[in-house]
């Protein structure tokens, strides 16, 4: 099987150029962070605490998480229920970025990430990807872009979902995330030594991907 590894900060364009890679190359796409935020809304919906550890432990037998793939893409499915457009919003981007640094959490959703890589080709993205989830993999891309650029996309992507949202706030936000994330004692966001760092600042989103398919194509050959 060949792996690609995208890791990165939130809103720098990993789900976006994955999932296109993944079609370009007839990969499964594998959103990590959609499952961290299925445990999320779990939480909030349940009036846990997404950084109480011991809280969210005693949770976690409760919770199924599961990914399906359908025509129009992949769906996420929270205790059998299809929760794909409930896991967008910032309230549940924060919860699941609070209970993605407790490692219970991590050990839950490991072996359900690291199983489709054995048995599929697969594009996944996230936070550890390259350094914890898929240390092996073939091509290891860290996307990064600045937290105003990110910002404005998150933005830009809310307003298209009818959530018009304050740029100061999500910005704000944004910086929060970050500091959550590089900060965290569980697979904190850094890049693998061995992964290819591309910065989505002066690129379009089609730019990003031909960048990531010639890496990929270079890496897997004449039969790739």
């Amino acid at each position: 099987m060949f792996a690609i590894a995208i890791d990165g900060p939130a809103g720098a364009g990993k789900s976006s150029a994955a999932k296109a890679v993944a079609q370009a190359l007839g990969f499964v796409y594998v959103d990590t962070g959609a499952l961290y935020r299925a445990v999320g809304l779990y939480l909030l919906r349940h009036g846990i605490g997404p950084g109480s550890e011991a809280d969210v432990t005693a949770a976690l037998p409760r919770i199924t998480v599961d990914l399906g793939y359908r025509e129009d893409g992949q769906h996420v499915f929270l205790c059998g229920e299809d929760v794909t457009g409930e896991i967008r919003t910032p309230e549940v981007s924060m919860a699941a970025s609070a209970c993605s640094a407790i490692p219970a959490v991590r050990a839950f959703l490991f072996s359900l990430q690291t199983g489709m890589a054995e048995r599929y080709d697969v594009v996944m993205d996230g936070r550890d990807i390259g350094t914890v989830v898929l240390p092996n993999a073939q091509l290891k891309i860290f996307l990064t872009a600045s937290p105003e650029a990110r910002a404005e996309r998150r933005c830009r992507e809310l307003e298209a979902r009818g959530t018009p949202v304050d740029y100061a706030e999500t910005l704000a936000d944004v910086i929060r995330r970050d500091r959550q994330d590089t900060e965290r004692a569980a697979a904190p966001l850094r890049a693998a030594e061995d992964s290819v760092t591309v910065d989505s600042d002066p690129m379009t989103l089609d730019e990003v991907v031909e960048t990531v398919l010639g890496l990929a194509r270079e890496r897997m050959g004449p039969h790739g």
